[in-house]
């Protein structure tokens, strides 16, 4: 689904992040300042009146897909719970120069973080990779440590993606429905570090959401931040009602895989879990 006219400004981007770390931290996924989000904007944005100071920064990897595009990105230490208090507070705004290795970061006078979160890496090739293959318009991605799908990744029986998929998709008809793709799995790799980053790339090339085992997860959409969380939220109410399910000792049948096909079917979607 493409995004449509009138394209969201600068005010209707930083809301719609403020909500989107607001629910992220209603569902209990982003505990202290943990989690971060970013969206990548294609059209003209401008950003100087909410962050006039400026700075040159090198980026962390080359982004030539993304010259002359707009991040904006949470900063390092921010409270997600808190961005829709006080958006300039929390995030940076990244113009990508047209050398794709260098850009402009845009902050308010009352910014209160050092850097831009420690996930930036992993946001800039994500948002490189799915730009320059796609030449989307927008895409955002949300970081957040949803309890249930990480608690489950720390159990080597789930910690695979047709395990997982086979046990959080059978719980509710808009599982398959709302993640077709599932939820790529990979083994833990310490955060910010260039192998997250590049088995997270790869990962979110088959699905929108990739679990980073015993860490938590990023999902991206090319809508907006809420569709992200979304994401995250469907596949945490399916891990939510997995855990419950071995905490009562395996009492519950769920879907069926018959049940899910036809749900599937009835909504056309094409999937490989069904």
């Amino acid at each position: 689904m493409p995004m449509t006219k009138p394209l969201p400004d600068l005010d209707d981007l930083l809301a719609d992040m403020g909500a989107g770390g607001s629910r992220i931290s209603d569902i209990d996924a982003s505990e202290a300042a943990a989690g971060n989000i970013s969206v990548c904007v294609g059209w003209e944005l401008d950003v100087s009146g909410r962050f006039p100071d400026t700075r040159d920064i090198e980026l962390p990897l080359p982004a030539p897909a993304l010259a002359g595009r707009t991040l904006l990105v949470t900063g390092s230490g921010r409270r997600l719970r808190q961005l829709a208090q006080d958006p300039s507070a929390g995030i940076g705004a990244v113009r990508v120069h047209q050398d794709g290795r260098s850009a402009t970061l845009h902050t308010s006078p009352r910014h209160r973080f050092a850097s831009l979160t420690s996930e930036f890496n992993s946001h800039l090739a994500i948002h490189q990779d799915q730009m320059a293959r796609r030449d989307i318009p927008f895409q955002a991605l949300v970081h957040a440590q949803p309890p249930h799908l990480t608690y489950l990744s720390h159990i080597p029986a789930y910690r695979t993606t047709p395990a997982l998929n086979s046990r959080i998709l059978r719980w509710e008809p808009e599982a398959i429905v709302s993640l077709p793709e599932g939820v790529v799995v990979l083994d833990f790799m310490v955060p910010g570090s260039a192998q997250l980053q590049a088995a997270t790339v790869e990962g979110l090339r088959e699905a929108q959401v990739v679990l980073w085992s015993k860490h938590g997860v990023m999902a991206r959409s090319d809508l907006s931040v809420a569709h992200a969380v979304d994401r995250i939220e469907y596949a945490e109410t399916g891990a939510r009602y997995e855990y419950l399910d071995l905490v009562a000792g395996r009492r519950a049948e769920g879907l069926t895989r018959d049940e899910v096909k036809r749900v599937a079917t009835t909504f056309d979607v094409n999937s490989p879990w069904v």
